[in-house]
């Protein structure tokens, strides 16, 4: 609204003074939560965040890792009962170049989770592995087939590659290079999404589909994230603690296996997949390579207009109060580092994503780990392209085959 009609409006009140919520428009213009963000900017705060290893609270890296951790895990309030993954091959291809097998594993009693595993042929020995982070995007009928070119894609699933990987899925491409390679549906993606009873008549092999049903049924899935949300509160536990959990017991099923050298295991992924690969690596110290793509800032700048850019799975009750984003993939300090953010990228403050860096520099220069860690910034919008990828890639050769 115009300064000017704002100041008209004002001089309208019972006692010709301004509404406080009109006073605190005229403090913030543009900002997502209107009149509340000068109250949720002071709620929020301009002090260290109190769990950071910047903070000074901590005598060592492995102090700030342990007491970080627990800070993080209790924030995401998921921890159920282990469970054997007791993996379940349901197809196996051959595509030439590589193995495509198609997995279902338990990573909980109650979950069964199913995932692509991508096996070089003419391997020697054990080889390095990906997990490989799908991303977000507004598109919950496909998950784990985001990151895979399967030759002859639905449409729309051909669309999102070229939009947001130039074309040239990451998982196909990491298997190439001689990479084991597993991606799962993240909760609710995939054959995990939620499917109405009215929605039935669809059915739910996706392939029939046309392109007018996917869009409508995304259309569903992605009204229904505030109701997953509210439910999963009274269920006591957090889609992302439900996110983050899984991601860490695939870890857990990709080291089993034969082909697997549980040494020399990474993760990448874009957007929301680099929001699961931030907590991923921040949280598991078997990724020994960490590559985020498209998910880094410091949380304070993007409360005035980086909020409704966001979908409800980014955001972790209580944890930012004491630990900033950066903080939480630096858990993972000394271990190896790589975030590519894009300067154009609408869903993030620029000046939060070049604030994000100089944090993460600080705290591997202050754990004496300065050269374990690599940014670079390119000039695109939210995408992870063909010259990302190549950054991307070849720095995880570096790092897993160096």
């Amino acid at each position: 609204m115009d300064r000017r009609v704002l100041l008209g409006l004002m001089g309208g009140g019972l006692y010709g003074q301004a509404p406080l919520d009109l006073e605190h428009l005229l403090a913030a213009p543009g900002a997502d939560s209107g009149s509340l963000f000068p109250d949720i900017t002071r709620l929020a705060g301009s002090g260290e965040f109190r769990h950071s290893f910047l903070s000074g609270r901590y005598k060592s890296v492995v102090e700030y890792r342990r007491e970080g951790r627990r800070v993080l895990l209790d924030a995401l309030a998921y921890r159920p009962t282990p469970a054997a993954p007791r993996a379940e091959v349901v197809d196996r291809a051959d595509m030439g170049e590589f193995i495509r097998e198609k997995v279902v594993f338990s990573t909980t009693p109650e979950f069964r989770v199913p995932a692509y595993v991508h096996i070089p042929k003419n391997r020697k020995g054990r080889l390095p592995a990906i997990v490989d982070l799908h991303s977000h995007g507004g598109m919950f009928i496909y998950g784990k087939e985001k990151v895979i070119d399967f030759g002859v894609n639905h449409p729309s699933l051909a669309q999102y590659h070229k939009e947001n990987y130039e074309g040239r899925p990451t998982a196909t491409e990491l298997v190439r290079r001689g990479y084991v390679v597993i991606t799962i549906d993240a909760f609710p993606f995939g054959e995990r999404r939620v499917m109405m009873e009215e929605d039935a008549r669809y059915g739910w092999e996706r392939s029939k589909y046309s392109v007018e049903d996917l869009r409508y049924l995304n259309g569903k899935c992605r009204a229904k994230e505030s109701t997953i949300v509210k439910s999963l509160a009274y269920a006591g536990v957090t889609w992302p603690g439900i996110v983050a959990w899984d991601d860490m017991r695939t870890v857990d099923y990709l080291a089993s296996r034969p082909e697997v050298d549980a040494k020399r295991i990474g993760c990448v992924g874009v957007s929301l997949g680099g929001y699961r690969s931030l907590l991923l690596a921040g949280l598991d110290d078997r990724i020994a390579a960490g590559c985020v793509v498209g998910f880094m800032s410091t949380v304070r700048p993007m409360i005035r207009k980086h909020m409704d850019t966001h979908s409800f799975v980014h955001f972790i009750p209580g944890v930012h109060a004491r630990l900033d984003l950066p903080d939480v993939v630096a858990l993972r300090v000394p271990k190896p580092l790589l975030v590519l953010q894009c300067r154009l990228d609408g869903l993030f403050p620029l000046a939060g994503m070049e604030e994000s860096v100089a944090k993460l520099a600080a705290i591997y220069k202050k754990a004496g780990a300065a050269p374990a860690f690599r940014a670079k910034f390119f000039e695109e919008k939210h995408v992870f392209n063909i010259a990302m990828q190549e950054e991307a890639f070849g720095w995880l050769d570096e790092v897993l085959k160096g």
